[in-house]
């Protein structure tokens, strides 16, 4: 059966990833947790120059986490990561301590580093085989 037949994905069975993809992912979102860390603190050491390299370091998790998995859950588990980590150091202390300020490249980093995790986990792959590169048709 094909699998135009079978009907939606959403009316698919449910499948859990193997226990390797689900380690891939683990490591992923934990990489997206450091990435998001050592952003937080690059971006307001060397404005603007640290905020550009932040939001590299976080679009390059998210695009090779999606190229080695070769699926979107590549860029969507970093992404993931990177976003509890964001929102963890967003909240003050009792104290009074915070490690975002309320300057404008704190601002970019968090709904620039957002909109970068929704860009890559959005744009597919290609539908493409995985077979001969010539063209489809021969």
């Amino acid at each position: 059966m094909s699998s135009a037949g079978r009907g939606s994905m959403l009316a698919q069975p449910l499948q859990f990833p193997s226990a390797g993809r689900f380690a891939a992912l683990l490591g992923l979102a934990v990489l997206g947790v450091a990435v998001g860390v050592a952003g937080a603190l690059v971006q307001a050491a060397w404005f603007p120059g640290g905020l550009l390299l932040a939001l590299a370091g976080a679009a390059g998790l998210f695009v090779g986490g999606s190229r080695a998995l070769g699926s979107r859950s590549g860029a969507v588990a970093p992404a993931f990561g990177w976003v509890v980590a964001v929102i963890f150091l967003t909240a003050s202390r009792p104290e009074g301590d915070f490690l975002f300020g309320a300057g404008g490249g704190s601002y970019l980093f968090l709904l620039g580093g957002m909109a970068l995790a929704v860009i890559c986990a959005t744009i597919g792959l290609g539908r493409q085989p995985d077979a001969d590169p010539a063209r489809l048709g021969k």
